[in-house]
């Protein structure tokens, strides 16, 4: 038997008053790899069941691990642990990594089973060699497949960091889109970057569009290969959808290149801000400048007269335009960006809308329609009373864009030349989150050296700060929509606060709130910060 096995801690923890998790068969499962694997005298496993706070400092002190496995319910600033009374005790992130830190040197692992555990494990690996935690919430399935991969690796032989790479495959292997969620956190050195190598001028203006070609574009895995193989296939359909500034049209023009690179397929990008307010006066004026537009992007003569004729109405007349104009060429694949313009239109968006599904619908059976291929970008939930059948938003590829998890965003960190130590990087996120537009011009302008870290924490919620117009914009559409009063009332709050699922579904879709299960609170201090003050 080895004389210095490696001794594992279970800690167990669901509360009477929490939702039921599989830790037990979690445990059953490790404890059964290890009692299989051919290296079991190399390890020592042992469990805690309904860990409390004193459960926590006896094991440690007394059985002195080198893994730590917490399996139960977290959140972004802390985890639930068991009382007396086997109800919830939540230990805030702050306790928990200054307990963590008492054992430096002495625990080389920390796994966090936990939903959002994620900045438990940033501010733990401080102080500890490695901590896995998770970046949203996982399911349980997820959860007990990732602790099997993880300790079946590490059972035979494998280093902690094969070992949690193990653990992400075993998710995938499982066809779960959640192997990305487990996160590993390694000690942070807190040195700043000596690379001098990139170039000022070479450092992209975060405005607008992210050029194809850049290098400060940040792929957010698995969308963009979702959204690849989806746009090769006949009749697909992809709806984007994203508050404004988070890369709706980055992502398009992606979708659209790939699909232009095929050398298969024809490509038309219209964009709905872009039509005159007069555009939007009837139904058959807008359907004639979305048919004219398309075929002004592929080189096509109009011909309008040819098909605008007779007793058929507008969108007979367009979906004719399409069928024997537009598509008897071979594969078309649609970018409708902006498409949120069309909804201020209820008069006729229903009928446009519902057009583009009777279209999708079309493509799945005619041999001519299976060359329409469509990408819409939206930022809105959509209020337009549509008929279940008659919708292009509940078919297709669904995409909702997320903001940046830390790993893309210590990415986009180093692309701009800086090193921010773990502390620094915390307090940038905490001011921004990972809203991607928020996040490259907060790095642009410390990377510029236009503003250090502490003037940019200090002036970012303010009318003196960089964000000033992105502030200003949310307040008048924040004003427009009859949301001032809620909007405060989540902003003042120290607490996820519970509003009507209208005015959540909107304020979702500005941006500026995240959800808690059916609670909402703010996205970041950015807007916390600034609407305490502003309304």
């Amino acid at each position: 038997m080895n004389h210095n096995p490696t001794k594992i801690v279970f800690f167990a923890a669901n509360p009477n008053d929490t939702d039921r998790l599989a830790i037990d068969r979690e445990f059953n499962e490790i404890k059964q790899l290890l009692s299989l694997s051919a290296h079991r005298d190399n390890f020592i496993l042992n469990y805690s069941p309904a860990t409390g706070d004193d459960d926590l400092q006896q094991q440690l002190l007394d059985f002195s691990p080198d893994i730590v496995h917490f399996s139960g319910h977290g959140e972004q600033d802390g985890l639930y642990f068991q009382d007396r009374s086997n109800e919830t005790l939540f230990i805030h992130q702050n306790s928990l990594t200054d307990f963590f830190k008492l054992f430096a040197g002495r625990i080389k692992c920390v796994l966090l089973n936990a939903c959002n555990s994620e900045p438990q494990a940033q501010a733990i690996a401080q102080h500890l060699d490695y901590v896995i935690g998770m970046n949203a919430p996982i399911g349980d399935k997820a959860a007990v497949i990732f602790a099997k991969g993880f300790y079946r690796a590490l059972f035979s032989g494998e280093s902690i960091e094969s070992a949690y790479k193990f653990g992400c495959s075993a998710i995938d292997l499982a066809g779960i889109n959640e192997f990305q969620t487990p996160i590993l956190a390694r000690k942070a050195t807190h040195q700043r970057s000596e690379n001098t190598s990139i170039s000022m001028a070479n450092i992209e203006e975060p405005e607008g569009q992210v050029p194809i070609d850049s290098s400060f574009y940040v792929e957010r895995f698995p969308i963009e290969r979702d959204c690849y193989q989806t746009i090769e296939n006949p009749y697909a359909l992809i709806r984007i959808k994203a508050p404004k500034q988070m890369g709706k049209t980055s992502l398009l023009s992606r979708v659209l290149n790939h699909a232009e690179s095929s050398g298969k397929q024809r490509i038309a990008v219209l964009s709905f801000q872009e039509a005159d307010s007069e555009i939007f006066s009837s139904l058959d004026v807008l359907l004639q400048w979305f048919c004219a537009a398309t075929a002004d992007c592929l080189g096509m003569d109009e011909n309008l007269e040819t098909y605008w004729k007779g007793v058929l109405g507008a969108k007979s007349k367009a979906s004719n335009y399409f069928q024997k104009y537009l598509l008897k060429d071979g594969p078309l694949t649609l970018g409708l960006d902006e498409v949120d313009v069309v909804f201020q239109h209820t008069e006729i968006a229903s009928d446009c809308l519902g057009l583009l599904r009777a279209w999708h619908e079309k493509s799945k059976n005619h041999p001519v329609w299976k060359n329409l291929r469509m990408v819409i970008t939206h930022s809105q939930e959509v209020y337009i009373p549509l008929h279940l059948n008659q919708s292009p938003f509940n078919v297709g590829l669904p995409i909702e864009l997320p903001e940046f998890n830390r790993e893309q965003i210590t990415s986009l960190m180093q692309k701009h030349g800086l090193n921010l130590s773990e502390q620094e990087l915390n307090q940038f996120i905490k001011m921004v989150d990972g809203h991607p537009y928020l996040v490259r011009l907060g790095f642009y302008q410390i990377a510029k050296q236009q503003l250090t870290l502490e003037r940019f924490l200090a002036i970012a919620p303010t009318e003196e700060g960089l964000y000033r117009d992105h502030l200003r914009r949310h307040i008048l559409n924040i004003e427009d929509a009859g949301l001032s009063q809620v909007t405060a009332e989540v902003m003042h709050s120290d607490e996820p606060v519970l509003i009507s699922s209208g005015d959540a579904f909107k304020l979702k879709s500005l941006g500026i709130v995240r959800r808690r299960g059916n609670m909402i609170e703010p996205l970041c201090d950015l807007y916390r910060l600034y609407f305490q003050n502003r309304l």
